[in-house]
């Protein structure tokens, strides 16, 4: 397979060669990827558990005291260059976290054990790691995701480049993220890697329930060729009666239906209770999972997935209390009736059975059952607008912003001074390179992406107004700036 250069002119390799990305995706596609290397005799499995790990540190304009000119470098790099300040003398230990489960997978196999785990880095971490020099991460990483004898253990998610929000980012760029994402993974690993990322984690659990983004976002990884998405179980619903799902240890069809009539689904793995990091360090998913048994699904009886995913780095408890406990519980669980697997793995032995996505109990976004018992789909956009306009009157729990691990936090409601620069300079973006049709291979267009990319992740809303907002306007203002000078 061809092999793409991580580096073009400086910046991450994050466009130009989609039809290699596509083309090594749909060569596997249909094929198990994991279930021949597993080495799980899944006939014995009454019940197994499935731990994700995520991994994000953002790019920020900081590597100067001037915001306008100052050097974009990972906020890592920021706290290992200033440890004075707030916890950021915790910057060696997240260094060691992004690598250290090389070692752990490794050291398990070895002791003939059968270690599992889910993990998410965002693009914008790939590349901050490089820019540091910290290639150690990338040669533990690439140990346990190239060797074959360690690379059944753990299973890459796809996620959004620039670690950016679907509910609020333009639907066109969530889509550019995606592929950049592919693009930057496969530069670092190949394409034979990348062909095996078959699901997809979404930024912060944020599942778009605006019908319509709704629809745009599971369109966008279909057609990325993923075949799975991560939802945590409150953010949907069961479209007969608007209840969370009933049975969240099986895997579900997520059925998305925009204003126009277009319907579009993908498999959908529940991730059950909230955002807590302590749930993946005391490893809480195997516990649980071990009070499971089999359960009837499409006239197959099926092991039951407990599905968990956190932070792999912020707070005392994954720093300190995951790994031994993680070592433990992989020691204890390893050739027992309750192992860990991961999520391709596990869907992969329900294909054997003869089953299939049309047998999986169906879910929508959160409050789209409001929306379908006021207009059917095709009634168009305008009627949409009506119909939510309504609905909000009536409903004061009722939002169109979509739902997330933080139920409480609104990534849209407070921000416009972030969002209006976002929204602008994404309109620019589409008028002066998209619909003028520079091919993603030119240079210009390389540049451009990688700085409107940059300027939509979700950390510049999440830490709240003052300097995070700051750093958004200002990546805004240079995207803005590249667009108008080099187009």
């Amino acid at each position: 397979m061809t092999q793409l250069a991580e580096y073009i002119d400086g910046l991450p390799n994050i466009c130009g060669s989609e039809a290699d990305i596509a083309k090594a995706i749909a060569e596997t596609k249909g094929r198990p990827v994991f279930l021949p290397e597993s080495g799980i005799d899944f006939s014995r499995v009454k019940s197994a558990y499935a731990n994700a790990l995520h991994m994000q540190q953002p790019l920020i304009p900081a590597g100067g005291g001037d915001l306008r000119t100052a050097e974009i470098i990972s906020n890592l790099q920021y706290m290992m260059e200033n440890p004075g300040i707030g916890d950021n003398h915790n910057a060696s230990v997240f260094h060691q976290c992004y690598k250290r489960m090389g070692e752990f997978l490794s050291q398990l196999v070895h002791e003939g054990k059968q270690p599992r785990i889910m993990l998410e880095y965002s693009g914008v971490l790939f590349h901050g790691l490089r820019k540091m020099g910290l290639n150690d991460v990338f040669d533990s990483l690439k140990t346990i995701t190239c060797n074959p004898d360690y690379r059944h253990c753990v299973e890459w998610l796809g996620a959004p480049w620039g670690h950016a929000v679907a509910p609020s980012t333009p639907v066109q760029d969530f889509r550019l993220h995606v592929r950049a994402w592919q693009h930057h993974f496969a530069a670092i690993f190949g394409l034979d890697a990348l062909a095996r990322v078959r699901g997809f984690s979404p930024s912060e659990m944020a599942l778009p329930n605006h019908p319509d983004v709704a629809y745009e976002f599971v369109k966008t990884l279909v057609d990325c060729g993923y075949q799975w998405v991560l939802v945590q179980e409150h953010t949907v619903e069961h479209p007969e009666d608007g209840a969370h799902p009933r049975r969240p240890h099986l895997p579900h069809r997520l059925v998305c239906t925009n204003s126009r009539g277009e319907t579009v689904s993908i498999i959908a793995i529940v991730k059950t209770q909230g955002s807590d990091t302590k749930l993946v360090a005391q490893m809480q998913p195997y516990y649980e999972a071990l009070g499971l048994a089999r359960v009837d699904l499409g006239g197959h009886q099926v092991p039951p997935l407990v599905t968990q995913i956190a932070d792999g780095e912020n707070g005392g408890v994954m720093m300190n209390e995951f790994p031994p406990k993680f070592m433990d519980a992989i020691r204890e669980s390893s050739h027992s009736a309750t192992p860990a697997v991961n999520a391709t793995e596990y869907l992969e032995y329900l294909f054997t059975l003869g089953l299939s996505e049309k047998d999986f109990p169906v879910i929508q976004p959160i409050f789209q059952k409001l929306i379908w018992d006021r207009m059917k789909p095709g009634d168009g956009v305008a009627r949409l607008g009506e119909v939510i306009a309504d609905i909000r009157q009536q409903h004061h729990q009722f939002h169109m912003d979509g739902g997330s691990w933080t139920g409480n936090l609104s990534w849209v409601k407070g921000y416009d001074n972030v969002l209006k620069p976002m929204e602008e300079v994404s309109a620019r973006f589409y008028d002066k390179v998209i619909a003028s049709g520079v091919p993603a291979s030119d240079a210009r267009y390389r540049n451009a992406l990688f700085h409107l990319l940059c300027s939509q992740t979700s950390c510049f809303r999440y830490w709240g107004e003052g300097l995070w907002t700051d750093y958004a306007r200002e990546i805004c203002r240079r995207t803005d700036a590249i667009l108008t000078s080099d187009f």
